[in-house]
């Protein structure tokens, strides 16, 4: 299928490109000015609510890989979608939020996402984020690119300050019910996913597994790696290169054990799954991804589309 553009805005610009652009499918974010009637608008002109124009985001992908419903989630995810006067500290009408539509598929797949977030009660007030057909999109100025790479400290800084980041966690971070999971979990699963346990080298599940599929979060169902990114590290757990979406992953500083390592979490679950080294296969960048079996479970190929897993079988193609 050929690639596809979404176009979002979700308050400042700088905030709304790190979500999406290293996730698989996503071909370019770049960050801009829409919604207004001013050609070309400059970033103090939009800031200035004179233009009509919202900060966005224009995305270019590919659906086969990652459909427009999952970019609509993921949009949710980082916004107040209940705000109508801009986004956290942010105010005025270049900051608030909107979905754009490129045709009626997308159209009818926002309408629908939305009225699902509206009756899921995650949010007590109405969804009040509009749904508009796109108008031209104007990319803004090159030091407005990529801003979480080019001044991660500042935009760190900022993501905290102006409120999001905390919004996020609150709306959207995990909500442990410790007393169930002991239930449903194996002891050697919860001691791993919850306790932030270990389980031992070549005396796991997974750690010399050759058959063809995915590996998902035990706990949350989210997929995690692929068995086209698993390889034989010799340390008796199973390793990858790289996770299937490097959203569902999150990365924290590890200082246990007298050492300085990388914990690698699932960022739907909160669970402990492993660690992530930098002596991987140079070829394919460097990284092992070393995850514990009882962390994950192993869904093979030809059970994905039964288990709901459909959508990456692109993996295998």
């Amino acid at each position: 299928m050929a690639l596809q553009h979404a176009t979002f805005a979700g308050g400042c610009f700088w905030c709304m490109v790190e979500p999406f652009t290293e996730r698989p499918g996503i071909e370019a974010v770049v960050s801009g000015y829409t919604g207004g009637d001013k050609p070309n608008p400059t970033y103090e002109e939009v800031c200035s609510n004179t233009t009509g124009h919202v900060e966005a985001v224009q995305i270019t992908f590919n659906p086969d890989v990652f459909p427009y419903e999952k970019l609509v989630e993921t949009f949710w995810q980082q916004i107040d979608p209940t705000d109508a006067g801009g986004q956290f500290h942010d105010r005025g009408q270049s900051y608030e939020t909107a979905i754009f539509y490129h045709d009626e598929q997308q159209r009818q797949a926002a309408v629908a996402s939305k009225a699902k977030l509206q009756e899921s009660g995650r949010f007590q007030k109405d969804i009040v984020t509009p749904i508009l057909p796109a108008k031209p999109f104007y990319p803004a100025e090159e030091k407005h690119q990529d801003y979480y790479k080019k001044n991660k400290f500042h935009y760190k800084m900022y993501k905290r300050g102006s409120g999001r980041e905390d919004f996020i966690k609150q709306h959207w971070g995990p909500k442990k019910d410790k007393a169930k999971l002991k239930e449903i979990l194996t002891p050697i699963q919860y001691h791993v996913t919850q306790e932030n346990g270990t389980e031992r080298p070549f005396e796991n599940e997974y750690w010399n597994n050759t058959n063809e599929g995915i590996y998902v979060d035990v706990v949350s169902g989210k997929a995690l790696f692929s068995s086209k990114d698993q390889y034989d590290a010799g340390c008796g757990w199973p390793s990858f290169t790289k996770p299937i979406d490097s959203y569902e992953v999150k990365e924290n500083m590890d200082l246990t054990h007298g050492m300085v390592r990388t914990e690698v979490r699932s960022a739907e679950s909160d669970s402990h799954l492993g660690h992530v080294f930098d002596d991987g296969p140079q070829a394919t960048g460097g990284l092992r991804y070393c995850m514990n079996s009882a962390a994950m479970k192993f869904v093979p190929v030809s059970e994905m589309e039964k288990e709901g897993y459909g959508e990456y079988l692109y993996l295998f193609k």
